[in-house]
């Protein structure tokens, strides 16, 4: 289906947080990032698609693809989509890009948005995509939403999904999210909200385990990376599942060693582990302190806010890459017949 339009946004500061300073976590420089678009763009076209909006940027990541695009020749390479880049606004270097950006995307008709982020930059774009499919490609620090794929393959999955050879209703899989209310204000997270005693924000990552006090998870798998590896270790919940895990922190308890980010393993006392069940709000018990969504803190709270935590099963629809391979390969979908594709 030559008309079939994808969305492609790309976060130039992801994997670039203090975390590097304490842990020994990958890089993903801007010209990986540009490359990895490339290699989406390949495979997109290479199933049919005949369209793309390209998120623009400050980091180098869009001059990096228009500067391919322009040295990209007919005949001689492998066929692109026609690739249109957003414009109109300057960008802020801020979430704002990516939520104006997959705003734009859904409105102008993109059938799959792919999203290359950390789960910073899924829980945004997840914000704005409504019931677009999202496929988010790992370019972050902690990666345990978005996968850790090679662009090729996630680009023939997404090109599928868009162009209808494989319907979307077949592969894609509602996510589960955890909805914190503090006072004013209203987050979502993808993967795990942590409560921590801190008083201020300062850095928005979350390394250190000896100021946490609750955290809660929309899944836990044993060989995730993050705070959810804590409760992946007593009591796993795969993301296909509806229930979540919530525990309460410190000491008293049993004691997790969890891989908290790249190369960081740490301590960490549970008091107590059980299933969140869907539709479930906890009362955070902390007085006063931060709260993180995935991995960033985001809200400080004092007395008399009394925050909680809600675990819903209205996420965002997300490609499942594999699920959409096995079904080309079960209906022969990439196999040439007669001299071509079916």
């Amino acid at each position: 289906m030559a008309d079939a339009l994808v969305g492609i946004v790309a976060n130039p500061m992801s994997g670039r947080d203090v975390r590097r300073l304490v842990a020994q976590a990958s890089v993903f420089p801007t010209a990986e990032k540009a490359n990895m678009v490339q290699r989406l763009l390949g495979a997109l076209a290479a199933v049919g698609v005949g369209r793309v909006l390209m998120s623009t940027d400050l980091g180098g990541i869009s001059a990096g693809v228009l500067r391919a695009s322009r040295q990209h020749r007919p005949g001689r390479d492998a066929p692109w989509p026609a690739v249109e880049f957003l414009d109109g606004w300057v960008p802020t270097e801020s979430a704002v890009d990516t939520v104006r950006a997959v705003e734009h995307m859904v409105a102008a008709g993109a059938r799959v948005v792919v999203c290359l982020g950390g789960d910073g930059t899924a829980r945004v774009a997840a914000r704005a995509v409504g019931s677009v499919p999202l496929l988010p490609l790992s370019t972050g620090t902690n990666n345990v939403f978005p996968e850790l794929r090679e662009a090729t393959v996630a680009g023939l999955a997404a090109g599928l999904v868009a162009t209808g050879a494989v319907d979307a209703a077949a592969v894609t899989r509602r996510a589960s999210v955890l909805r914190v209310r503090a006072g004013q204000r209203d987050e979502v997270a993808l993967v795990d909200v942590a409560v921590s005693s801190a008083l201020h924000v300062g850095s928005r990552a979350v390394w250190d385990p000896s100021t946490l006090t609750e955290l809660y998870c929309t899944f836990a798998e044993p060989d995730g990376i993050g705070w959810s590896s804590v409760a992946g270790l007593l009591l796993p919940s795969r993301r296909a599942e509806p229930e979540g895990v919530a525990l309460r922190l410190g000491p008293g308890g049993r004691v997790v060693r969890a891989p908290i980010a790249p190369g960081l393993i740490r301590s960490v006392g549970v008091r107590e582990c059980r299933v969140l069940a869907v539709g479930e709000t906890v009362a955070v018990r902390t007085a006063s302190g931060v709260i993180a969504v995935d991995g960033e803190r985001e809200i400080e709270f004092g007395p008399g806010v009394d925050p909680s935590v809600r675990l819903c099963a209205e996420g965002p629809w997300c490609v499942d890459v594999r699920a959409v391979l096995r079904r080309a390969a079960e209906e022969s979908l990439l196999v040439e017949q007669d001299g071509g594709l079916p």
